[in-house]
């Protein structure tokens, strides 16, 4: 029979994919024999099956957690229900990949109005016990019953002002007593019941809620921006409470072995006495750093010191740990590799390399290739920082700078940035879960409460955001949707402020930003990559700024240079638009004469640039409407400048209309109807390497010819311009070497991938284009209907980011095996957006492609993501 319960002591961590990452830590802490509280992990097969089963829990699964409850009572002596001498428990969810905030907690689960007097003569503290009981009702009722929390927020807050109570911690036994009355009253208005009082009821229901919160909206949201697949499921893990709000000889923490902003190899981290866990996280009151600890109690001080040293060369990673300490008694609760920002995860790598912790292919694994993406972006111009003056400071959570519009509700900022607003700054008293959307499309993040450990900082430090938390000196006011700062000044939505991630300050203006620059660890790091990775990294780049921008990032070659991307320059769309409304060959070539010296000196440019690495240089493939305007006044106006009549351009606009321009006349289909626009880029390109290569350089130009569908069209458009090239070449009296290729970006290419192989000397995927194609729908279109197909879980990632493996990639595998059956030695590459996306190249490096290219601020990330997919397959390899 299938198990689907373990013991803590059952558990190893090598157990993750079955009992989650929180499951199998606890159980390699406990074989360690660390001072975990005892408990058991209810597996990610049981949650599939839920789900599988119609979202209920089967009987043979609820036996066995009641079982298994039996033996833990057992072990620890106490009873479940049993108010002489009460069992309580903590039930968490943890999956196999760390979801931060994503799932939801319950604490003192197992008490009920008989048990809570039992708790409260046992421990001799009636404060603790009724303290223990208003959290239980509160959670329970949010995240099981789904009583929206700040309802019992509010009626915490009445209470406390009744009795002139500042912090929760100033209520005595009689007030929370009152606060427990009024929650259960609460709970029956807005259910029709009585809170539920029987325990193990109250367990199965919350091991459903658990399992319910996988398929939570936010959760939803972010397994897509993190690449995790729906059907791995959630562990449950049942834990017996210890507590930390028992009085001041008490207290809960959550704490780093380093530091996860700067990665200082220091412990890191803060706790609250007289508390419960959620209270750090939630950031509901302002914690105290972990070095207060020392004197508050030594012992318990000097032994965590001593367990987060033995976990992490356990590990072999920096460790995020959460403990509590229950009358000066230390437990830890959990452990598990910390997040940590771009610039801690390099320097943690470097520094875990020198200190002979891990080797430089186990390093480059510990870096998420995404992160490197905070750390080419921005910080404030030096200059102008220091003139400015900070009109509130907060904590330093998530470093990076950020200038931007305020918004108050996660919504609204979700709605700005689809409205074209791309500089938004969230501004909330403290973020949850729900946030997440408004977070990700945030360029930083402001909050009122809360640490360096709470939601909101975890979050930004996770996306690479920017996050100033625990703004004290700010008043928000949520529902009026202003803030105002130390000094009294008001900020309304859409309000320009700035923020000091790295500092923690707050500035009422906008303040301009600079370019970041690599510097040691990064270096170190993308060395040991570039060392490991075989698949070359080129970039997309139109233009000569591009193009240095991606090689001081590393690239090695252009995979895609658009030349139609040079022709809506001012001074050359006069010139492209004669081309267009020509009626003649011969009006055609004229105006084709006037673009070619244009053409030659981009590439000269590009060539330049590039420094004798490749470059593949796409003809022309939009179609020709795009350069011409729509509205009657542009067409009037452009008509006048033309020297034409506004019924002939106007005609010509008309005709140039297409249904489907997607698939209309555009790539290769131009140069078929007009090869003079293939014998001009052909001329431009060959002209300009020759021009070049008398400088002492060695180029070796690559053309592409789009959107190719069928061999004869290649061969068609290739002969036009090997007969353009080689006259070029023979004239200038020299010897030039180029090659002609296409992109494979029509499902047709694909299947006859051996056919074309004839002529192509080299495939590059458009990727961009194959999705649609493959797909049936248009990117720019597919937008409205994603979201829907998100949340009914027919799609899990957006094919446009992340390659669609299963179709798209079967069509990619099929071309690279038939186009080297003919051509062995074809040259492979893929350039569309996917280039720059980790998980995609991993599948390109699995494929056989030859390089990826991407923009020029993704080469870093796809340097990394290459190293690691060498990485991964030799440990494949090794496996086998």
């Amino acid at each position: 029979m299938k198990k689907y319960v373990y013991l803590f002591s059952e558990g190893n961590a090598s157990m993750k994919n079955l009992l989650g990452g929180k499951g199998a830590n606890l159980a390699e802490m406990t074989g360690l024999g660390l001072p975990v509280p005892r408990g058991f992990t209810v597996t990610t097969e049981a949650c599939t099956k839920y789900y599988e089963d119609g979202k209920v829990v089967s009987k043979e699964i609820e036996d066995e957690i009641y079982a298994m409850m039996a033996k833990t009572e057992e072990i620890v002596g106490k009873k479940f229900g049993d108010p002489s001498n009460p069992f309580l428990v903590s039930v968490r969810s943890g999956a196999r990949a760390s979801m931060p905030g994503m799932m939801d907690t319950i604490l003192n689960l197992g008490l009920n109005d008989i048990v809570v007097e039992g708790l409260a003569k046992l421990t001799d503290n009636e404060r603790f016990a009724y303290d223990s009981y208003r959290r239980f009702i509160q959670m329970f009722s949010d995240v099981v019953m789904e009583v929206d929390k700040p309802k019992f927020e509010k009626i915490l807050d009445q209470v406390k002002e009744e009795n002139n109570a500042h912090f929760d911690t100033d209520l005595t036994a009689a007030n929370l007593k009152e606060v427990v009355k009024r929650y259960k009253e609460l709970f029956k208005k807005e259910k029709g019941f009585d809170f539920p009082q029987e325990p193990k009821a109250q367990l199965l229901e919350a091991v459903k809620a658990v399992f319910r919160s996988w398929d939570n909206p936010r959760a939803i949201v972010y397994r897509r921006l993190n690449d995790i697949p729906g059907d791995w499921g959630t562990a449950v893990n049942v834990q017996e409470m210890v507590y930390g709000n028992m009085g001041n000889d008490s207290g809960t923490g959550v704490a780093f072995t380093r530091n996860p902003s700067t990665g200082e190899k220091k412990l890191y981290g803060e706790f609250l006495m007289n508390a419960q866990g959620e209270d750090v996280v939630a950031g509901i009151r302002t914690p105290q750093s972990i070095d207060q600890l020392k004197e508050i109690n030594p012992e318990a001080y000097n032994q965590f010191l001593n367990i987060a040293d033995k976990l992490e060369k356990h590990y072999r990673d920096m460790q995020d740990m959460e403990f509590t300490i229950e009358k000066g008694k230390l437990f830890m609760l959990q452990t598990r590799n910390g997040k940590r920002t771009a610039a801690a995860a390099l320097k943690i790598a470097v520094d875990l390399v020198e200190e002979g912790m891990v080797t430089k292919e186990e390093a480059i694994m510990k870096v998420d290739p995404k992160q490197l993406d905070a750390l080419l972006h921005p910080n404030f111009e030096p200059k102008a920082l220091k003139a400015a003056v900070p009109v509130a400071k907060g904590l330093p959570a998530s470093p990076g700078a950020a200038t931007g519009k305020v918004y108050f509700e996660a919504e609204d900022a979700v709605n700005a940035y689809k409205a074209g607003e791309k500089k938004v700054i969230l501004v909330r008293l403290e973020t949850s879960p729900e946030d997440i959307e408004g977070m990700h499309v945030s360029e930083g993040i402001l909050t009122g409460r809360g640490g360096m450990t709470s939601h909101a900082a975890v979050v930004a430090r996770g996306m690479g955001t920017c996050c100033v938390a625990g703004c004290g000196e700010i008043k928000i006011n949520e529902e009026e949707r202003y803030f105002l700062d130390k000094n009294g000044k008001k900020y309304v939505e859409g309000d320009w402020i700035s923020l000091d991630g790295s500092a923690g300050n707050v500035y009422g203006e906008k303040l301009p930003t600079v370019e970041p620059e690599m510097t040691g660890d990064f270096a170190k790091l993308m060395g040991w990559a570039d060392e490991i990775r075989t698949l070359k990294v080129r970039t997309n780049a139109d233009t000569p700024a591009d193009a240095k921008q991606a090689m001081e990032f590393g690239a090695e070659g252009i995979g895609l240079c658009r030349t139609e991307h040079m022709f809506f320059e001012a001074d050359r769309i006069p010139a492209m638009r004669e081309m267009i409304v020509a009626r003649t060959e011969g009006q055609r070539r004229k105006a084709l004469d006037k673009l070619l010296p244009m053409q030659r000196s981009d590439f000269e440019g590009l060539f330049t640039e590039m420094k004798g690495y490749p470059v593949t240089i796409r003809f022309l493939d939009p179609p020709l409407h795009e350069f011409l305007p729509q509205a009657d006044e542009d067409i009037k106006a452009l008509a006048k400048e033309m020297g034409l009549t506004f019924e002939d351009l106007k005609g010509i606009v008309a005709d140039l209309h297409e249904f489907n321009p997607m698939m209309g006349h555009r790539g290769c289909r131009l140069a078929v109807t007009y090869p003079e626009i293939a014998e001009m880029q052909t001329r431009a390109v060959i002209e300009a390497a020759i021009n070049v290569n008398k400088k002492g350089m060695n180029v070796v130009p690559e053309i592409m010819i789009p959107l190719v569908g069928e061999i004869k069209e290649l061969k068609y458009v290739k002969d036009v311009v090997v007969k353009t090239a080689d006259e070029v070449i023979k004239n200038a009296g020299v010897k030039l070497e180029y090659k002609v290729g296409t992109m494979i970006e029509i499902p047709r290419a694909a299947l006859t991938a051996d056919e074309i192989a004839k002529e192509a000397e080299f495939f590059s995927f458009g990727t961009n284009d194959l999705t649609q194609m493959t797909f049936g729908f248009s990117r720019d279109d597919a937008g409205k209907f994603l979201e829907e197909y998100y949340n009914k879980k027919i799609y899990e990632s957006d094919p446009f980011a992340r390659l669609d493996q299963t179709g798209v990639g079967k069509l990619v595998e099929m071309s690279v095996k038939l186009g080297k059956q003919t051509r062995p030695d074809i040259k492979l590459g893929i350039c569309g957006e996917h280039g720059g996306d980790p998980s995609s190249v991993e599948f390109c490096h699995r494929v056989g492609l030859n390089y990826v290219s991407c923009s020029p601020f993704r080469v870093p990330i796809a340097r990394l993501a290459a190293a690691q997919a060498a990485v991964r397959k030799e440990g494949d390899l090794g496996q086998k």
